[in-house]
Parts: C-alpha cells; structure tokens; sequence
C-alpha cells in the first residue's frame, strides 16, 4: 500500500526536535531556536510531499513486502531530506523570482520581520539534511554514498537554475536568447535529477540494492520522466483550467523559457514572431492573451498531445525491458509514470 501523506508526516516532528536538539548543544538562545523551528515547519510542510513519500515507497517496492517500523521511520526520513532540500530550493527561488506566495501562504521572505534573514535560513534547511544524514546513518556502509549524491545533485540543481536565470531574466526580454537546447538542460538539471533520480537512488542504497547497473538503469528512465513531467507543466500552466490546476499560470508574463514558447519559436512565421517579441514576458493581461491566441492558432495542444504519446511510449518500452537481476523492480517505474500520466494538475 503506498504510504499516505498523514503517515508520513507523523515523522517529521521528531526530525524538528533532533535538529533542536542539536542547537541546544550549542547553547543556542531561545529566540533563535524558536525562529529555527519556525523556518523548518513554515517552510518544509504545506507541499504534496511527493518527493519524499516516492523514497518510502520505493523502498517498499524494493523489498518487496510492509517495512518495519524502523524501516519506514528511516527511509521517511531520508523522504524528509528530500524535502529539506527542497524547502532550501524554494525559499531561495522566492528572493530571486520576487514571488509573492508559495502554497497559498506569503513567501518566507515576506511573512513579518523575516526580509533578507530568509537567505541564512536557507543555508539552515540546507545543513539540517546532513546533521540528520549523519544521526541515522552514519553507521551505515552507504552513508559517504548518500552524502555524494546530495551533494551532487544540489549542485546539478543550481546549475539548473543559473541557466534559467540568465536565459529567461524576468526584466528582460529576448526571444534570441531561447532554445530548446537550454531548455532541456534546465528542465533536466532544475527538477529532474532531485524531483525523480533522488528518491529512487536513496532508496536503492538504503535497501542495498544501490549496484552500478541499477542506478545506471534508474537514471536512464527517471531524467526523460522528469523532463516529460516539466513539459507537462508548462503545457498545463498554459492550457489547464485554472480551478483544476488550483492556481492561475503566469510563465507568459514570467518570461519563462518554457516548452510551449520554444515550440512556438520554431513553428511561427515572421508575423507571428513579431507577436511574441511584442507581447511575450510582459506583466499585460492583454499581452498575454495575445500570446495565448498565437499558442492556439500553432495548435500547440495538438502538439504537446502528439509529444506527450510518444515520450510515454518511450518510456514504457525502456521500463519493459529492465533488468531485475539485481533487485531493481520495473514496478518501481510504472508507480512514478501511472502518477503523472494525463495528470489533470
């Protein structure tokens, strides 16, 4: 049965209390403490959590039957690391896009007295994944493993995203500066090494089963998953219903280096890109469905539609032909895919 959202968040407060803990060694004033586990709670819950319930349920798949207890208070709180990691990202990600709200609250930045003191507390979050990596796991042979491979893939996520700031500056429009080049190694970079390689490697090593072929094997199938599921985004912010999607997509106006522009760029005559040099990256209502009438009239639905297809046949024929010799677990691709296929938000 995969784990549900309630389960796993019955972890995280003993993960909030060993992070205070580990403070109060330090004689950390109280002021100071309070604001920590203020940061940790405002910042790592609220979200979907799908990042880190995947390492629970991976691990499950994996062995193949119900964890222990410690097995599930384990790997859920390598699942929690993940979510750090996260929380580090978009509290971070808020200052620099000037964004005003992150799951339906103000950005961390912009909730009372906290300003430019959320740039340290980003560090915070950040450190916290190895303070727990080291109390749960040191004594484990993949610990140094583990703690490569956060900080490998931080760093491909920060690679991830200075590509993005300088391709798509939100001040400054130019069209020239977009490719589809770019925009893959961002997507593959920003979101699918942590979103969907991360879990499934933590898990592999948490159960031993973390061989070269079968990390190989997990990387080959979950970057063009992750990149398929960006794609999708991009297409949703643009063609979803709002009241399905539960927020109003703003990547015209963000001057976002999205798959639908990119598609748009390569398809559209002179007129048509005079249209999205003249209206694209605007904060302009009108712009912007000047823009959105351009993506209809290159039937870009029809084309993500025809993209989405093959990218799906794709991945089904490279989860067929897994090889299991070593404990990875083809299941463990299908659960990742069956969530996001045709997904409506």
């Amino acid at each position: 049965m995969p784990t549900t959202l309630k389960e796993f968040e019955t972890v995280f407060p003993k993960l909030v209390k060993d992070l205070k803990e580990h403070c109060e060694k330090y004689k950390l004033p109280d002021q100071a403490l309070n604001w920590f586990e203020q940061n940790l709670n405002h910042n790592t819950l609220g979200g979907k959590c799908n990042r880190g319930l995947s390492v629970v349920d991976t691990t499950q798949l994996l062995l193949n039957r119900q964890l222990s207890q410690d097995e599930f208070f384990r790997s859920a709180t390598l699942g929690w690391m993940i979510e750090l990691l996260q929380a580090f990202f978009l509290v971070s990600d808020d200052i620099m896009d000037s964004s005003k709200t992150r799951r339906g609250n103000p950005c961390w930045y912009l909730m009372p007295n906290v300003g430019m003191i959320a740039i340290n507390d980003a560090f915070m979050l950040e450190s916290s994944i190895y303070l727990l990596l080291k109390k749960y796991f040191r004594q484990e042979k993949c610990y140094v493993d583990m703690m490569e491979l956060f900080h490998e893939v931080t760093f491909q996520t920060e690679l991830g995203q200075a590509c993005d700031l300088l391709t798509a500056p939100e001040d400054h429009v130019d069209l020239d500066n977009f490719s589809l080049e770019k925009y893959t190694f961002i997507v593959i970079y920003k979101t699918a090494y942590y979103s969907f390689y991360l879990p499934v490697a933590l898990a592999l090593h948490f159960t031993g089963h973390a061989s070269p072929k079968n990390l190989k094997q997990a990387e080959d199938i979950l970057i063009p998953m992750g990149e398929y599921f960006q794609v999708q985004d991009d297409y949703l912010d643009n063609f979803a219903d709002p009241s399905t999607l539960g927020k109003i997509g703003t990547d015209i106006q963000d001057n976002k280096c999205s798959w639908l522009v990119n598609q748009a760029l390569k398809r559209c005559n002179g007129s048509q890109r005079k249209v999205l040099e003249e209206n694209y990256g605007r904060k302009d209502k009108d712009k912007e469905a000047k823009v959105k009438k351009l993506f209809d009239e290159l039937e870009l639905e029809k084309v993500y539609k025809e993209y989405e297809e093959a990218r799906v046949k794709e991945l089904r024929e490279k989860i067929a032909a897994v090889d299991e010799s070593e404990g990875m677990k083809k299941e463990v691709f299908e659960e990742f895919l069956r969530k996001i296929y045709k997904r409506s938000k």
